[in-house]
């Protein structure tokens, strides 16, 4: 019988390609669509909205972080697929009692190709997946420091204002591309207040479209904080989604630098 380790070091045992897959993570659902899986796909998050097919299509099984464990039950799948940071772990633990799951963990882009080779793998599309990690490989060192090192505090949530910090793919993501990031001595997803986002004082501000979506009224009011700083609202997917969504990220990143310069 196959044996399959998935990031955090899980040993799955797999007879043959599964036939009902359940996916709990957005970029990875819209990864299994696109590597061909779709009749495979048994369960979905309310958050997996790409592609709208899918979404239209395939049943949901709650939230990343309130999953709906008795539907997963029912919708009885041979493999799940998670994530250690956007899942929550006794939910994952629950499940991991009665089925095959198989978790990322994803840093940075060598952890996201391997994620996708391994998908690829345990799915029985290696071919696809390979070829789509390979195209994706060619083509991010485009967007390598394509910026000069400016500061950028990435927003991620209002009222409280949190911010991405260090220790979080999306600030690998701003370093990869030469941002530096304004919150590099705070760890992960912190709170901060007005009058800690007026001493951080960076170059741009980038408010994402997810989780929080953010509009021109709440740039308006982050202007009245810090004058001096440019804001711009920006498409969260491409700097957080890690699956075959990074085939489109060095055209959004190029476009970016356009509209900043």
């Amino acid at each position: 019988m196959p044996t399959f380790i998935d990031q955090l070091g899980n040993k799955i045992l797999l007879e043959k390609n599964p036939q009902r897959i359940i996916s709990l993570v957005p970029s990875q659902s819209e990864l299994l669509w696109d590597l061909g899986l779709r009749k495979e796909m048994a369960g979905i998050t309310k958050f997996c909205v790409h592609p709208d097919k899918m979404f239209r299509s395939v049943e949901r099984v709650g939230g990343t972080k309130k999953l709906d464990i008795g539907k997963i039950r029912r919708l009885n799948p041979d493999l799940i697929i998670g994530n250690k940071e956007e899942n929550e772990k006794d939910q994952i633990e629950e499940l991991q009692k009665e089925f095959k799951v198989w978790m990322s963990d994803i840093y940075n882009f060598e952890d996201a190709l391997e994620m996708i080779k391994q998908v690829g793998i345990i799915t029985g599309k290696e071919s696809e997946a390979m070829q789509l990690s390979q195209q994706i490989g060619t083509t991010l060192p485009t967007i390598k420091n394509i910026f000069n090192g400016n500061k950028v505090a990435y927003f991620i949530w209002n009222n409280p204002y949190m911010l991405s910090a260090k220790d979080t793919y999306i600030d690998y993501v701003l370093n990869y591309c030469g941002l530096q990031n304004a919150a590099v001595h705070l760890s992960r997803y912190p709170q901060v207040s007005a009058e800690e986002l007026k001493k951080i004082d960076p170059d741009y501000c980038f408010l994402s479209s997810e989780p929080f979506p953010f509009k021109e009224s709440h740039a308006k009011k982050i202007q009245e904080l810090m004058p001096r700083t440019k804001i711009f609202i920006v498409d969260g997917e491409m700097f957080s989604w890690y699956g075959s969504r990074l085939a489109k990220l060095p055209e959004y990143l190029l476009k970016l630098k356009k509209e900043i310069t």
